[in-house]
């Protein structure tokens, strides 16, 4: 997710500048600064459930988050934890969702599925798991990303498994209507490991750990994956790429609805979303209620290996030299696609799709596609998108990433622009949109801890200040009345509960 992230990109670096890149990005930077001169943005306010004050883990005991008033938390699955294999938790917990809720005698039992975003190291740390994708080296290096399952049941943590190993970059991904979750490999590569195997796709995980079988959906494409949304009603998949200012929007319709497990490996068409009248439009820089309204346009190769901007018909907004970019972003710009900036999460509530864009906007430098960050309301029955909020800065939103959206209908954001001071101090956030917006404050990362806490809480991870360490994998119980949620680094899984009622989410 962090765009200074070298293992997380591995994007081709081209060494010259495009062909006429100079007079095009002047005249683009003109417009860029014209139009963020005009750009009506979100507010800072204060949420409906109150200030923040420190709150202690119930499990341990610690300082870990600052809430609202009323609200606490358990945490479970820190990095080291010995999982129900024997072996140890692995670490970058990231993207998340609840796959399974069902009645257990008289107990009602959540599984969840959390990935880890990690990239290649020694073969002993791989990921234990029933459904292995590549069992091979990548560069003298073995694929330490993967999947754990967590089971939590009436209100306390029970138990963690691992379900996928074998792959690379696990960031977000999304859950399905049939109750599996859809893992996706945040990297485009076109290295081959010695057993043969790409990376940069998509991997279905099952509730039940023995029935992932680590078998890649290769239809929905290789590139820089982030997260993915299901429209229940039509079985299409949304995607989002992660992937700077050469990052297109995504669909895949399946052969095979309704869907089920397996059904999505089965095949189907890889499309990209381009704006209607507009071709190449770029969404890099918004306002508050922009909008477009979309169609969609076929990827005759949904497995094209990476290639430059210099290859390009058309150099992209934001792009001052040739870059790496996936084969499936070049199809779609050539075809007069849009381009996003970075997508990042995507949530599907009642018949809309949410999608968090995090670098929309400009820097300091005027460098569009490199600000703090919008999100995006996709009507499915229109498909008709419009800006419903855009940070003014990092007190307003550093970085939105992963998203969810409760069952009441709350937006609520993951940030991953680091350490975000404010009047609570340093640390990473969780915040709210209100229905103007508007952005509010929810939760705060005040995980800095010393070698004896962590010793007297019977964790192994490593001490010092993870204050900055993003919050992802941000989902909901069916009910809505937990809120699950990562920090990512030390690794470190949270159930959220409280009021509710008294705002929005």
């Amino acid at each position: 997710m962090k765009p200074h992230d070298m293992k997380r990109r591995q994007m081709l670096q081209g060494s010259g500048a495009l062909m006429a890149a100079g007079l095009f990005t002047t005249l683009q930077g003109l417009q860029m600064r014209q139009a963020h001169a005009a750009t009506r943005f979100s507010n800072l306010v204060t949420g409906p459930y109150g200030a923040l004050a420190p709150v202690n883990d119930l499990s341990t005991g610690l300082p870990l988050l600052m809430l609202p008033s009323g609200f606490s938390y358990k945490s479970f699955g820190w990095t080291g934890d010995l999982m129900a294999n024997g072996q140890r938790c692995p670490s970058n917990h990231d993207g998340m969702a609840v796959v399974r809720t069902r009645q257990v005698g008289r107990s009602t039992e959540m599984v969840l599925v959390r990935n880890h975003e990690r990239g290649t190291g020694d073969y002993a740390s791989r990921i234990q798991a029933p459904g292995v994708y590549d069992d091979g080296q990548i560069a003298g290096a073995t694929a330490l990303g993967g999947t754990t399952n967590l089971v939590f049941r009436d209100g306390n943590w029970v138990s963690m498994a691992p379900s996928l190993g074998g792959t690379l970059v696990n960031c977000a991904g999304g859950v399905t209507p049939w109750g599996t979750w859809l893992s996706c490999e945040e990297i485009n590569t076109n290295n081959v490991s010695t057993t043969g195997k790409k990376h940069g796709y998509v991997f279905e995980v099952t509730a039940d750990p023995l029935q992932t079988t680590g078998q890649p959906i290769v239809g929905m494409g290789r590139f820089a994956h982030e997260a993915v949304a299901v429209d229940p009603k039509s079985g299409i998949v949304y995607e989002t790429e992660d992937a700077r200012n050469v990052s297109a929007l995504y669909r895949y319709v399946p052969h095979v609805t309704p869907g089920g497990v397996g059904s999505l490996v089965q095949g189907g068409e890889l499309q990209a979303a381009r704006v209607k009248g507009r071709p190449n439009a770029s969404l890099i820089v918004a306002s508050m209620g922009d909008e477009v309204e979309l169609e969609w346009v076929t990827i005759a190769n949904p497995d094209a290996d990476i290639t430059t901007t210099a290859a390009l018909s058309l150099v992209p907004p934001g792009i001052t030299s040739a870059t790496g970019c996936s084969g499936t972003f070049a199809q779609a710009w050539n075809a007069g696609c849009l381009q996003m900036s970075r997508g990042e999460g995507i949530w599907y509530h009642a018949g809309k799709m949410y999608i968090a864009d995090t670098s929309v906007g400009v820097d300091s430098s005027n460098r569009p596609g490199r600000g703090d960050g919008a999100v995006w309301e996709l009507d499915l029955a229109t498909m008709k998108m419009k800006a419903i909020y855009v940070s003014s800065g990092q007190l307003v939103g550093n970085n939105p990433d992963n998203i969810t959206v409760s069952p009441r209908g709350g937006i609520l954001l993951c940030e991953d622009g680091g350490n975000s001071p404010d009047s609570y101090g340093s640390g990473s956030r969780m915040f709210g949109l209100t229905a103007q917006g508007d952005a509010y404050y929810f939760a705060k990362n005040t995980v800095n801890l010393t070698a004896a806490q962590i010793a007297a809480a019977g964790k192994s991870v490593n001490a010092g200040d993870h204050q900055g360490s993003e919050f992802c994998g941000a989902c909901w119980d069916p009910s809505g009345r937990v809120l699950f949620v990562n920090i990512q680094t030390p690794g470190i899984t949270f159930a959220i509960t409280g009021p509710w009622a008294r705002g929005n989410q």
